[in-house]
C-alpha cells in the first residue's frame, strides 16, 4: 500500500501508513503502485492483455468466434487499443442464451465460484470465477476500500445480502484483504443490525444508500443517535445509484462527518470493484489494468468523444472464467482522463446518471428516476422515501409519485404549501405535470437491497 503522493512503490507496515493516514488530513491511502502509473504505460497494459484475452476468447468461447466472424474481425486485427471499436458487443441478453455456462472460456473444472442474478425477467446470468478471478477481485475491491477511505483499523458491517448475489462477498473478501476486521451481518433484522454496530464498535457500513438510511432511521426508533451513539466514519455504499442528493440525505441521517463514498460494479463483469469513487468525491475511478472502457451512444453504438455522456461499455481483460469483451452495461456516465487530485492516474467515470433501460418514456419525454428523487429531497419537509407509479387513461401517460412527510403535520395548508412546491418543481425539471400524493412518515415500503420506486402499470 503507498498514500497519494509518494516518492516510491515500497510498501510500508498496515501501521505505518494508518498513521500517516490519520495525521495528514485529505491524504488517502493508495492500494497498489499501478493505481498511479503514467497513461502510456496503463495502455500498454490493455493493448496487451486485450490482444491476449480475445486470441483466447476467439480460440475458445463458440458463441464469440461466431460474433467476431460475422464481423469480419480476427484477433490480430486488433493491432491498437483504437481497434477496440472494431469487436461486437455482448449484451445479458447473450448470457441468457448461452446459459449457463456457454460463454465460459475454462471449463467446469477450473471454477471455484459461481454466482448468479435472481432471474426474475429469465434465465438468470451466470457469473463463474477460476481461482484467479478470485485473486483479481479481492486486488480489484481492496483498492476501491482503500479509495473510500477503508483501512486495516476499520470494523466493517457487511449489510449486502449473502448469496448468490456477488455485492456482499466481494466486499467481504477486499476489506478482509486490507485487514479490516469483518461483520457479514448481510440484510434484515435491522434492530440487531444496530446492536451489532454498538456492541462491535463498527467504524464501516456496506450497504445501499437505501439501507443505510433505513437503519439510521430503526436507531432512531430505538432511541439511538447514529451520529452520537455509533461509531460509524465511513458508509462505503453500492448496488444503487447515489445521487447528490440522495448523499446529503445520508449526512442528514448519520451526520455531518461521516464519509460517505460510492463504488461500482455488476455481476457480469465481477461483482464490486470496477470502480470506486475516492476522497475527493470527482468521480469513480476504474482499475484500467483489469477493465478498458468506452461510451458509445446507446442508440448507434458509436464510440463518443471522450468526456461526452453515453452508455457506458467495459471490456474485461484480466478475466480468465468468463472475460466479457464490449459488454453493454445500460448505464449512463461520462469518463474523465485527467489525473486526480488523490494521485491516482486511473480515468474517472462520473457518478451515474441512470439506466437507459430504467428511462422512463412519458408523453413522450425522457425521464430517469434520479430526476425525480433530485426533487424530492430538495424539499426540507419531506422523507427520502417515495414511489413513482405510472397508470394510463385512454391514450394519456399518468404520473403519480407518492412521497414521505418527514414529519406529520394535521396542516391541511402547509400539506397544500409542500404538493404545490414539489408539482413545481417537478414541471421545472422534467416539463411534466404530476400527480402528488404525500403520505404519513413510515408507510411505503422499505428495501434491504435495490431500491423498487417505479411501478409501471401502463401495460396492464
Amino acid at each position: 500500500m503507498i498514500e497519494a503522493g509518494a516518492d516510491s512503490y515500497d510498501k510500508r507496515s498496515e501501521d505505518e501508513i494508518i498513521e500517516y493516514y490519520t495525521s495528514q488530513k485529505g491524504t488517502e491511502m493508495i492500494w497498489s503502485k499501478e493505481e498511479t502509473l503514467p497513461r502510456e504505460e496503463i495502455e500498454r497494459i490493455q493493448l496487451e492483455r486485450l490482444q491476449e484475452t480475445v486470441s483466447r476468447v476467439y480460440e475458445k468461447v463458440a458463441p464469440y468466434r461466431k460474433k467476431m466472424d460475422e464481423a469480419g474481425v480476427k484477433p490480430e486485427d486488433i493491432r491498437t487499443l483504437a481497434d477496440l471499436s472494431k469487436l461486437p458487443f455482448v449484451t445479458k441478453q447473450d448470457m441468457r442464451d448461452n446459459y449457463p455456462f456457454g460463454l465460459f472460456a475454462v471449463g467446469k473444472d477450473e471454477l471455484v465460484r459461481i454466482h448468479a442474478s435472481s432471474g426474475t425477467t429469465g434465465k438468470p446470468t451466470v457469473v463463474g470465477y477460476t481461482q484467479g478471478d478470485l485473486k483479481t477481485w479481492t486486488e480489484c475491491v481492496s483498492r476501491i476500500a482503500c479509495m473510500g477511505g477503508a483501512t486495516g483499523k476499520d470494523v466493517a458491517q457487511i449489510c449486502f445480502g449473502y448469496g448468490m448475489f456477488t455485492g456482499a462477498l466481494g466486499l467481504h473478501y477486499g476489506l478482509e484483504n486490507i485487514g479490516a476486521a469483518i461483520v457479514p451481518s448481510s440484510t434484515g433484522n435491522s434492530q440487531k443490525q444496530i446492536m451489532y454496530m454498538q456492541d462491535f464498535e463498527t467504524s464501516l457500513l456496506v450497504a445501499t444508500p437505501s439501507y443505510a438510511l433505513r437503519l439510521a432511521e430503526v436507531a432512531k426508533e430505538m432511541g439511538v443517535e447514529p451520529e452520537r451513539d455509533l461509531k460509524v466514519r465511513i458508509a462505503l455504499v453500492g448496488s444503487e445509484l447515489l445521487t447528490d442528493a440522495m448523499r446529503e440525505e445520508m449526512h442528514k441521517f448519520w451526520g455531518k462527518d461521516i464519509l460517505i463514498t460510492s463504488n461500482y460494479g455488476m455481476s457480469e463483469l465481477m461483482g464490486p470493484g470496477v470502480s470506486g469513487e475516492c476522497l475527493e468525491h470527482c468521480g469513480m475511478h476504474i482499475n484500467e489494468d483489469y477493465f478498458i472502457p468506452e461510451i458509445i451512444d446507446p442508440k448507434t453504438g458509436e464510440v463518443l468523444p471522450v468526456g461526452e455522456q453515453g452508455e457506458l461499455v467495459i471490456t474485461c481483460i484480466k478475466k480468465e472464467g468468463l472475460p466479457l469483451i464490449r459488454y453493454r452495461t445500460k448505464d449512463i456516465t461520462r469518463l474523465f482522463y485527467e489525473k486526480c487530485k488523490c494521485g491516482r492516474t486511473f480515468c474517472r467515470m462520473e457518478n451515474l446518471s441512470g439506466r437507459s433501460d430504467d428511462m422512463l418514456k412519458i408523453r413522450g419525454v425522457n425521464v430517469f428516476p434520479s430526476q425525480i428523487e433530485e426533487v424530492i429531497l430538495s424539499v426540507e419537509e419531506l422523507g427520502p422515501h417515495y414511489e413513482i407509479i405510472l397508470e394510463r387513461e385512454g391514450f394519456l401517460d399518468k404520473l403519480t409519485i407518492r412521497v414521505e412527510l418527514a414529519h406529520v403535520t394535521d396542516s391541511f395548508a402547509v400539506l397544500e404549501k409542500i404538493t404545490a412546491e414539489v408539482k413545481n418543481k417537478l414541471k421545472i425539471m422534467l416539463g411534466l405535470d404530476a400527480k402528488v400524493l404525500l403520505v404519513s412518515p413510515n408507510t411505503l415500503q422499505r428495501f434491504e437491497g435495490k431500491a423498487k420506486r417505479v411501478k409501471d402499470l401502463r401495460s396492464k
